[in-house]
């Protein structure tokens, strides 16, 4: 098959604005994102200065057998009420 063999479909000049106006809109969140990891990727991360508090609550009042580490939940131990 040879070029002249294939077939040409001219796009509307309306088409083609819309969709260089949707390739801007792209190429400027594409940036926008961009600049929002680097901040991101630069943020310090917090300090491990002191050790982890542990926590275990196996009460009757408690949720049974929670597991919490610096007050946030990070499991429940199944069948285990008492450490």
């Amino acid at each position: 098959m040879s070029p002249r063999d294939l077939p040409y479909d001219p796009v509307a000049p309306e088409e083609r604005r819309l969709r260089h106006g949707a390739a801007g809109l792209l190429r400027a969140a594409s940036r926008l994102l961009d600049a929002l990891a680097e901040r991101l990727a630069l943020a310090d991360a917090p300090a491990a200065t002191a050790e982890p508090v542990l926590e275990f609550y196996g009460d009757a009042a408690a949720p049974e057998g929670a597991l919490y580490v610096n007050g946030q939940l990070v499991g429940r131990v199944l069948g285990v009420n008492r450490l």
